[in-house]
C-alpha cells in the first residue's frame, strides 16, 4: 500500500514539472522565400554579392544590389505578408522553452546535439562549432540569444550525421555581425536590430530582421533545401525537333568556318552555303547545300522558338550588362530585358535535380569577354540549358558555353578561337561563324541517337554504335545479320593509325575504350575485303 502512494505521488508531481524543452520548427510562411528581409529598415549591399532568394523590407529601400536569383520586394504586398510571417514565426521561437544553457562563447571545436539552446548575455561564435543531428534528419537546432550576436573572422557552423540549415534558428535580441570569411548555417532573426555581414561570407539560411538595417558587403547567401522546400525542376524543355541534331545551324545565313574546328552533330543552312569545315573534324553531316533535313530543321526551330519566347518567366534579372560576375542560378525561366555583357562565371545548380531546366530569354544581344564561363553544378546538364537571344551573339576566345543558343534574328557572328561549345549554336536568321572552336550537341533522347555514318556500296547503316558520344565503353548492333560476312570493325585515331581491328560475330558486341585517349575516332567496318560502312567515334573519358 505504501509502495502504491509514492508511486502515485510520484505520477502527480511529474504533471508539474516544467515541460522538456523539445525543438520544434517555427512557421516562417512567406518568410522562407527571403534571403535577406527587414521589416522595417533599409537593405543594402557593397561589392560584388551573391544572392538566392527574395530581397526586401517593408518599410525601406534595398539598394545597390546586382543581380539576385530572387525577386526584389519593398514596400509590396508580399514584403507585407513577409513581415506579418516573420512576427509569427519569432513569437514562436521566443515561446519555446530552453533545455540548454551553453556559455556565450560558442564554437572552439564544440559539438551540439538538437535541442533548444538559451544564452542570457552576448554571445560569439569563434572557431568551429558542429551541430550534430545524430543521423536524424529532422534534427531542430534553435538558439535564444538574449542580447546581440557576433562572429570572428573565418568562424563556421558545421552540420554533421544529417543536420540541415533549414533546421537551425538563431533568435536574437539585438545586433548580428559576422566578420570576414564566417561560413554560418540557418536562419538569422535578429528583435529590434541590425544584421551585419562582411565580405568572404557565407550564409546557408536567410537574415531577418523584425526592425532594423541589414548590410551586405562581398557575401554569398542562399536559402537552404530541404524541409519541405520545393525541388526545382524549372520549365518544361522546348522540343527542338530535328534540329536537335545540329551542332550549329542557320534557319537562312551562311554557316563558315575559319581555323580548325571539331565538332559533334551537324551543320547546314537552310538558305546559304556551308563552308570552311573539315568532314574529318565533324562528327556528323556537313550539309553543304540546304536538304531536307535543313527545311525539316528551319521549320521545327522556328516552332522551339515561339514556346520558349512565350514562356513565363520567374525571375527577372535587373542588372544585364552585370551579368556573369560569379551568379549563381537555379533552375528557372529568367528574363533579361535588354543587351547582355556576360563577364567571367555564371554557375547553374541544378541542386541535385539532373532532369532540371534552365531557360535565359534575353532580349537583347549577347557579347562575352575572353574566358567567360558557364559552369554546371549537383547535376545541371548542358541539354537541359536553353538561352534564347533576340540579337547577335559573341563568344569571345577560349570561353567554355553550355547550352543550347536560339538565336532569332541575329548573326552567330564570331565563335572565336578556342571557344568550347557544349551545346547548340542555332538561329532563325543569320550567319553563323566560327573561328578554331570545339562543339559537342549533347544527344536528347528521342531526337538524334546515333551519329551519322557514312554508307558504302549500296549498305545502309549495316552497324549502329551507341552510345555515340560516351566513355569507357559503348556497344556494336548488327542491324542486319544478311548483310555481313566475316566482318570485323577497324578503328583508327586522328592520324590514321589503327588503333583496334574486332571481329563481329554476334548481334551485340561490347566495344572497351577504356585504353583510348579522349578524341575524335574514325571506323571502317569491312566485310568479305570490302569497306560497307564507315564514321566517327567521340570518346569522352
Amino acid at each position: 500500500m505504501k509502495n502504491q502512494l509514492l508511486y502515485s505521488l510520484l505520477i502527480v508531481m511529474l504533471f508539474f514539472l516544467p515541460a522538456p524543452g523539445f525543438a520544434q520548427s517555427p512557421d516562417l510562411g512567406t518568410a522562407a522565400d527571403f534571403v535577406l528581409f527587414s521589416t522595417d529598415g533599409a537593405v543594402s549591399n557593397t561589392g560584388i554579392s551573391h544572392l538566392t532568394g527574395n530581397v526586401g523590407t517593408n518599410n525601406g529601400s534595398s539598394t545597390a544590389f546586382g543581380n539576385v536569383d530572387g525577386s526584389m520586394h519593398d514596400g509590396d504586398a508580399a514584403s507585407i505578408q513577409c513581415a506579418a510571417d516573420l512576427l509569427t514565426a519569432y513569437n514562436q521561437l521566443a515561446a519555446m522553452t530552453p533545455a540548454f544553457f551553453p556559455a556565450s562563447l560558442l564554437g572552439n571545436g564544440q559539438t551540439l546535439q538538437a535541442g533548444v539552446y538559451s544564452i542570457s548575455s552576448a554571445a560569439t561564435l569563434n572557431a568551429d562549432l558542429t551541430l550534430d543531428a545524430e543521423g536524424d534528419s529532422d534534427a531542430i537546432f534553435i538558439f535564444q540569444i538574449q542580447a546581440p550576436f557576433s562572429t570572428n573572422a573565418s568562424s563556421q557552423v558545421l552540420l554533421t550525421n544529417g543536420a540541415l540549415a533549414c533546421n537551425v534558428f538563431w533568435k536574437v535580441e539585438g545586433l548580428i555581425s559576422m566578420a570576414s570569411g564566417t561560413s554560418m548555417k540557418g536562419t538569422l532573426i535578429a528583435n529590434n536590430s541590425a544584421i551585419e555581414m562582411n565580405t568572404g561570407d557565407t550564409l546557408e539560411g536567410r537574415a531577418l530582421s523584425i526592425a532594423g538595417a541589414i548590410t551586405v558587403d562581398g557575401v554569398l547567401a542562399y536559402t537552404p533545401i530541404g524541409c519541405g522546400s520545393p525541388v526545382l525542376s524549372g520549365p518544361v524543355a522546348p522540343d527542338l525537333g530535328a534540329a536537335a541534331c545540329y551542332a550549329l545551324f542557320s534557319s537562312d545565313g551562311a554557316v563558315t568556318n575559319s581555323g580548325v574546328t571539331n565538332l559533334v552533330g551537324d551543320v547546314g543552312t537552310n538558305v546559304g552555303s556551308t563552308t570552311g569545315y573539315d568532314p574529318l573534324l565533324v562528327a556528323g553531316t556537313i550539309h553543304t547545300i540546304p536538304d531536307g533535313s535543313t527545311a525539316l530543321s528551319a521549320t521545327d526551330l522556328l516552332v522551339a522558338y515561339n514556346y520558349i519566347n512565350t514562356l513565363p518567366y520567374d525571375i527577372e534579372l535587373l542588372y544585364p550588362e552585370q551579368f556573369g560576375n560569379n551568379l549563381v542560378l537555379t533552375p528557372h525561366t529568367y528574363l533579361m530585358d535588354g543587351a547582355v555583357t556576360f563577364t567571367d562565371t555564371v554557375t547553374l545548380n541544378a541542386q541535385g535535380n539532373e532532369d532540371a531546366v534552365f531557360v535565359i530569354q534575353i532580349n537583347g544581344a549577347i557579347i562575352t569577354s575572353t574566358y567567360s564561363r558557364v559552369k554546371l553544378l549537383n547535376g545541371a546538364q548542358a541539354k537541359n540549358v536553353y538561352w534564347k537571344i533576340e540579337g547577335a551573339v559573341t563568344i569571345n576566345d577560349y570561353s567554355t558555353f553550355c547550352g543550347t543558343i536560339i538565336c532569332n534574328n541575329g548573326a552567330l557572328g564570331a565563335i572565336n578561337t578556342g571557344v568550347e561549345l557544349k551545346g547548340r549554336l542555332l538561329t532563325t536568321n543569320g550567319a553563323l561563324n566560327t573561328m578554331a572552336a570545339n562543339g559537342v550537341a549533347e544527344m536528347i533522347p528521342g531526337n538524334c541517337a546515333t551519329l551519322s555514318a557514312q554508307a558504302h556500296d549500296g549498305f545502309i547503316n549495316a552497324i549502329t554504335i551507341y552510345p555515340n558520344p560516351f566513355g569507357g565503353s559503348t556497344t556494336v548492333f548488327v542491324n542486319d545479320v544478311a548483310q555481313i560476312n566475316n566482318a570485323e570493325l577497324r578503328i583508327y585515331n586522328a592520324l590514321g593509325i589503327e588503333m583496334m581491328n574486332m571481329p563481329i560475330t554476334r548481334e551485340q558486341t561490347i566495344l572497351e575504350t577504356q585504353d583510348f585517349p579522349s578524341g575524335l575516332f574514325f571506323y571502317v567496318v569491312i566485310s568479305n575485303r570490302k569497306t560497307i560502312q564507315s564514321g566517327k567515334l567521340l570518346i569522352q573519358q
